[in-house]
């Protein structure tokens, strides 16, 4: 069975509206570090990558930063992670992310945040993982994301047959033992990305 050695989080480049999310991101990287837990990111060091970052290095954890090119003037890139991708479109960061982590965590976080969840959910829904994908409901931050995915599934558009996988947590410490949970039945070769019969 598969075990949790890296976790990509999709976050924030801002830091949101409330201190509570600001407070999680920092716990939740001491929480990596504790645990020899490397952290896969976002590379950026403003907002709640900033944040979860300075938090993973401080504990004596390890992280690995990935941005795309053209982020790297916005988002500033510095010294947060030991080791630094830079991609060439998001596309590439997407698919590096996935390889280098063994599960997903979505802490609070805009549109880009969003649409990385989505992503991971889309591809698991149609089989070409089983990493366990986590969405940390943190002052009930994702609720209307929840909401929606309920509505999606009373209305038939996410059927029995393609059933979406996520876990969900409300406080930033079940995050970690949920995932290595979810991990536990999961083989290693299942964690990787599926190739399409017909390329075979």
């Amino acid at each position: 069975m598969s075990t949790i050695n890296a976790v990509c989080v999709y976050c924030g480049s801002s830091s949101g509206s409330e201190p509570i999310f600001g407070k999680t991101a920092a716990e939740f990287g001491k929480i990596l570090a504790e645990n020899g837990v490397r952290l896969v990111y976002g590379g950026g060091s403003v907002g709640l990558m900033g944040t979860l970052a300075r938090a993973v290095l401080a504990h004596g954890g390890k992280a690995t930063g990935i941005i795309p090119e053209f982020l790297t003037t916005r988002e500033r890139p510095g010294r947060l992670s030991q080791d630094l991708i830079i991609t060439p479109d998001m596309h590439e960061r997407k698919r590096a992310m996935f390889d280098h982590a063994d599960a997903f965590v979505a802490l609070p976080g805009g549109i880009g945040t969003l649409e990385e969840l989505v992503e991971q959910l889309t591809w698991a829904q149609l089989g070409r993982h089983r990493k366990p994908i986590l969405i940390a409901n943190i002052g009930g931050y994702w609720e209307p994301l929840l909401t929606l995915l309920a509505h999606m599934r009373e209305r038939k558009f996410l059927p029995a047959s393609l059933p979406v996988d996520f876990l969900v947590a409300e406080r930033v410490k079940d995050i970690l033992p949920m995932l290595q949970r979810a991990a536990s039945g999961v083989a290693e070769a299942e964690k990787a990305m599926a190739i399409p019969a017909e390329r075979l």
